[in-house]
């Protein structure tokens, strides 16, 4: 696991030579990377979403497409179309910028519910299918979605079925004053983003994403894992809760987050980090909650509050011989 940690600790730091202040946020990124899940970040306008993404593809060497959505966007604008070529009188493939690594999907809530839904089958099946041809996403293959939260004339919110395709919801945030004036400082002469440089090679990250799925998960956690999504079932303040892919969802994450802590076992304290990230998007607030200005956010956090956590050892059998014999 020591590998794994300082893999992962290399993407994050040369993120924050791009990314000032933020290093739960870019922490938050690297988990849905190494769990091949893909991620929405929700802020206000110039907190650096954008940036984050064109980092994340540069530190892994990856294939960088954007897609700035806008309400008159097609689903071919996103997928690719087919074109008659007159020559080989033979219609082509021409693919559209959804067949990259990295894909940033900047105001996604911009574009028609239409267009938004040409996302799921790459972002579930990692395949496109245009004119009835199977297209494959190349490896590793991660969605980015921005939208402003704040802003919501002209834009269509995204339904549950494509939010519930997210592993992660991150926030950015404002910097501190402190953090703010460097940025200013760094920014004087040029971008930070200007000299970054990969520092791992896209055959390394594949491997770690295998082998973050080794680390093991004690059936006291994953008790604890349904317990936490089923009280987001039955919650009065909830009108619909999360789906078994929430709980999946939080079981990979968590996963990633003990790697990255250098522990080869999940702990409830994982899980409780990444309650918030990982169910506050998949989850309806009920009308009598919304008057009371509950978010989601809040109900889960009271729901993390309320759930027992299990008790007991959360290493393997196999794990303890190690560590004894050691």
């Amino acid at each position: 696991m020591t590998e794994l940690k300082e893999f992962a600790e290399s993407i994050v730091n040369n993120l924050e030579q791009v990314i000032v202040g933020k290093s739960q946020s870019i922490e938050l990124v690297v988990i849905g990377l190494l769990c091949q899940g893909h991620v929405l970040i929700e802020d206000v306008p110039g907190v650096g979403k954008t940036m984050l993404a064109r980092s994340l593809a540069k530190s892994l060497n990856c294939t960088f497409n954007r897609i700035q959505f806008t309400p008159d966007m097609l689903p071919s604008d996103v997928t690719g179309v087919s074109i008659f070529n007159q020559q080989k009188r033979e219609f082509e493939f021409r693919a559209g910028p959804i067949m990259g690594q990295i894909v940033l999907a900047d105001e996604v809530n911009r574009a028609t519910p239409k267009t938004q839904a040409s996302l799921l089958e790459a972002m579930e099946e990692h395949q496109v299918t245009v004119d009835g041809i199977t297209h494959p996403l190349p490896k590793p293959f991660m969605v980015l979605a921005t939208q402003n939260p704040i802003e919501y004339e002209g834009t269509f919110p995204l339904p549950e079925a494509q939010l519930d395709r997210f592993l992660l919801r991150v926030r950015m945030g404002y910097p501190s004053a402190s953090e703010e004036m460097r940025i200013l400082n760094e920014q004087q002469f040029q971008h930070p983003i200007d000299t970054l440089k990969p520092v791992v090679k896209i055959k390394d990250l594949l491997k770690a994403i295998e082998d973050i799925r080794k680390t093991y998960v004690s059936p006291a956690i994953q008790r604890y894992i349904i317990d936490l999504v089923g009280r987001t079932r039955h919650s009065g303040d909830v009108y619909l809760g999360a789906s078994p892919r929430g709980s999946l969802a939080l079981f990979r994450a968590g996963q990633a987050r003990a790697a990255l802590q250098d522990r080869d076992h999940v702990l409830p304290d994982d899980i409780k980090a990444l309650a918030i990230p990982v169910l506050g998007h998949r989850i309806i607030v009920s009308p009598a909650a919304r008057l009371r200005e509950l978010s989601a956010d809040r109900i889960v956090q009271e729901i993390i509050y309320s759930a027992p956590v299990p008790g007991g050892d959360y290493q393997s059998d196999f794990l303890k011989a190690k560590v004894e014999e050691a």
